[in-house]
């Protein structure tokens, strides 16, 4: 029986197919997955409204591997979502790279995103792109 934090088995294997500089989206349940995610491994993780959250599924993959870059969509209205807060902590302090909305989307569909989780989440603006790192 595995004992870590990530069980699923669609996602581990998926990570255990990336290699450094591949990257993963962890979206909201707003995020428009089938569309702006190219030819990554999909998986719908949404349960009920709200479950599960993105940061649950962050603490999962950081349980598995190394993130070494995490980029995030900005509001173009000025603003900094909480969530960016919560991501900042869970990742040691690591800078988010704010990238526009438009923006973002297309660096989901490049090539290297291997792997677009959807969750449940239902605060905006709360998509996290992670870069994988070495182990």
């Amino acid at each position: 029986m595995l004992k870590g934090k990530l069980i699923h088995p669609d996602i581990m294997a998926a990570l255990a197919l990336c290699g450094h500089g591949d990257k993963v989206l962890i979206a909201d349940g707003n995020y428009p997955l089938d569309s702006k995610t190219g030819q990554a491994e999909t998986v719908y993780l949404g349960l009920t409204p709200g479950l599960p959250t993105v940061t649950d599924v962050l603490a999962a993959i950081q349980s598995t591997v190394n993130i070494e870059k995490a980029e995030v969509m900005d509001p173009a209205d000025g603003t900094t979502p909480e969530i960016f807060g919560a991501f900042q902590t869970m990742l040691d302090g690591m800078e988010l790279n704010k990238l526009g909305r438009y923006e973002f989307y297309d660096a989901c569909c490049q090539p290297g995103v291997r792997l677009a989780i959807s969750t449940g989440e239902q605060r905006i603006f709360s998509n996290l792109l992670i870069t994988i790192g070495v182990a």
